[in-house]
């Protein structure tokens, strides 16, 4: 066995081999974090886990990544455009009044937007601060806690949210399989995650602490076939940093979820992007101007808001949604 393939100290999350091939060794923030990949199926995890993912979420990810349960106006209007752009990719199944679930609703600016167009919403949050904060600024009907613990009724309802999540969870097939449990028959689930195929960060932020496991379009499609979910489309971000993926309730797939080639595939791309292949081309430089351009216009929004959902009833009236 070449000197970078090992076992794992845990099996794997899609197709439980343990043949593993270690992808990097740090994390963007420069900590030692071991990334793998499952040479059986190219699902990519942290092995071992650097948090109590419970604990984690629970407690502290808001406080460590955003330093905050109460957002300055700047924060809230950002969340607000990616709540407009996530509900873009999702108005047609939104013709008509649904029974909505948002898993991981965060600071609430998504969950608010799909309650305000008239949809019975129902949110989960794991963090406590957060889920507090959003449901005293917003309305929601919340539970705090995390999907596996929630009191939800089976094929209960008609679109199911994911946003940025599943690649937190400590375990998600086991996730997956909820969901699946509470879609009505006709139901859709809709899940979207970091592409780990992506180019678009720099090679040093490609893995970090706070994403367990790391999927690409075949991994996250035959994660979902093995619960009993099928696929009916995808589709990548413009810089292919981010992977939807919208579900439909299935049979259990019963073969085997390994997935010829494709720990090749995603090994080839992510030792392939390299410092210099990034920093030769274009996109990095006008992803620094956006940000430029984005803090520039953002001058003066600094300050916590008294009234945030004035602040975002505003910003959906100003894009014509509400």
């Amino acid at each position: 066995m070449q000197a970078n393939q090992l076992e794992s100290s845990m099996p794997c999350n899609l197709c439980g081999g343990r043949h593993v091939e270690v992808l990097s060794k740090r994390s963007r923030s420069g900590a030692a974090l071991r990334t793998v990949i499952c040479k059986d199926c190219g699902l990519v995890w942290s092995d071992p886990f650097p948090h109590d993912p419970r604990q984690f979420y629970a407690d502290d990810y808001r406080l460590a990544y955003k330093q905050t349960y109460s957002p300055k106006a700047k924060h809230i209007l950002r969340a607000g455009r990616v709540a407009l752009e996530r509900h873009a990719k999702i108005k047609h199944l939104l013709q008509q009044r649904r029974r909505v679930l948002d898993v991981g609703t965060g600071g609430g600016e998504f969950a608010y937007l799909i309650q305000s167009l008239g949809h019975e919403l129902q949110g989960i949050e794991p963090n406590k601060g957060y889920g507090e904060y959003s449901a005293a600024q917003y309305g929601l009907n919340l539970q705090i806690g995390f999907i596996q613990d929630a009191a939800l009724d089976d094929a209960s309802f008609d679109l199911v949210t994911i946003w940025h999540v599943l690649e937190h969870t400590e375990d998600p097939s086991a996730v997956l399989g909820r969901l699946r449990g509470l879609l009505k028959p006709d139901g859709i689930l809709v899940v979207e995650v970091p592409n780990v195929e992506a180019v678009c960060q720099s090679p040093a932020s490609s893995f970090h602490e706070a994403h367990l496991f790391n999927f690409n379009a075949n991994t996250l499609q035959r994660m979902g076939e093995k619960v009993g979910l099928t696929a009916s489309e995808y589709r990548l971000s413009e810089d292919g940093g981010n992977l939807t993926m919208f579900f439909k309730p299935a049979e259990v797939r019963a073969d085997s979820a390994a997935l010829s080639g494709n720990a090749d595939r995603i090994g080839a791309i992510v030792r392939g992007h390299t410092n210099l292949r990034h920093f030769m081309r274009a996109a990095p430089y006008l992803r620094f101007l956006k940000k430029l351009q984005r803090s520039i216009a953002e001058r003066g929004l600094n300050q916590p808001v008294a009234d945030s959902k004035a602040l975002l009833d505003q910003l959906y009236r100003e894009y014509r949604v509400l």
